[in-house]
């Protein structure tokens, strides 16, 4: 309906399972495109394990998923549908798929031994309907820029959002910094990190935001001379209070004085 609205015309729409029974195919292999996107469910129980662990189009080669979570086959299964030379896919996944581990580990340091991984970016929460949780975005190409290989750009921007009622949204100013930050690819303070793949896997292949991007901190930061002015001050106030408290006391009669 969105492509009608727009003026689209060059486009198909198949309705089926995506992992289980893909719809577009070149010849006996699997369609690929130049560009890749998708906001799959999040998790996916049941997404279809029985039918990967043989699955004709290779979409399991860095592993196979869990079967009480999907998020991995979605990234396989757009992998395998980038073309070979300009293919590049954006895929909208929760901030568990950074982290977990087990197969989900194993799968996500297969992939970013291939260096396909350009950027992660974290989304602030309840920008998506159906869930409160906060998101990230995946960037991944097929070839990456000289200057990009074997980093990953991580990106927090959980506070690039319009707070509403029920549901946050990202504005167009929003939109803009965060591209403004993968376009431009270099450590900004409390926003972007440029990691390595080598710091990567010494970090066991983890990708949680916090641990390469710190968050700025807002408040002053005291000299020990400040902070020793302001404990002198405090407490010449708190003996002033407590000498005020047994003067009334004594005056009401409630504290004797031996």
């Amino acid at each position: 309906m969105n492509l009608f609205l727009h003026g689209a015309s060059d486009f198909q729409v198949v309705r089926g399972d995506t992992l289980r029974s893909p719809a577009f195919f070149s010849g006996d292999n699997l369609a690929t495109f130049d560009c890749v996107i998708a906001n799959p469910p999040f998790s996916l129980e049941k997404w279809g394990d029985e039918v990967w662990a043989s699955d004709p189009f290779g979409r399991n080669f860095a592993g196979m998923p869990p079967a009480k979570s999907g998020d991995y086959a979605w990234v396989q299964h757009m992998i395998r549908s980038m073309a070979p030379k300009s293919g590049r896919m954006a895929v909208v996944l929760p901030h568990g798929a950074l982290f977990r581990m087990g197969k989900e580990g194993e799968i996500r340091r297969k992939i970013l031994d291939m260096d396909m991984l350009e950027a992660v970016i974290g989304l602030g929460p309840t920008l998506f309907y159906g869930t409160g949780l906060a998101a990230c975005i995946l960037v991944m190409r097929q070839r990456k820029a000289k200057d990009r290989k074997r980093k990953v750009l991580i990106v927090d921007a959980s506070k690039e959002f319009k707070t509403g009622r029920a549901q946050n949204e990202l504005l167009p100013e929003h939109v803009e910094r965060i591209h403004g930050w993968y376009r431009d690819y270099i450590d900004v303070d409390g926003i972007a990190r440029v990691a390595t793949l080598d710091e990567i896997a010494v970090n066991d292949y983890n990708l949680n935001i916090p641990r390469y991007v710190e968050p700025k901190v807002e408040q002053d930061v005291l000299t020990v001379d400040q902070a020793m002015k302001r404990l002198r001050r405090s407490a010449e106030a708190a003996f002033a209070a407590e000498h005020k408290l047994v003067e009334i006391l004594k005056r009401d009669g409630l504290l004797k004085v031996e």
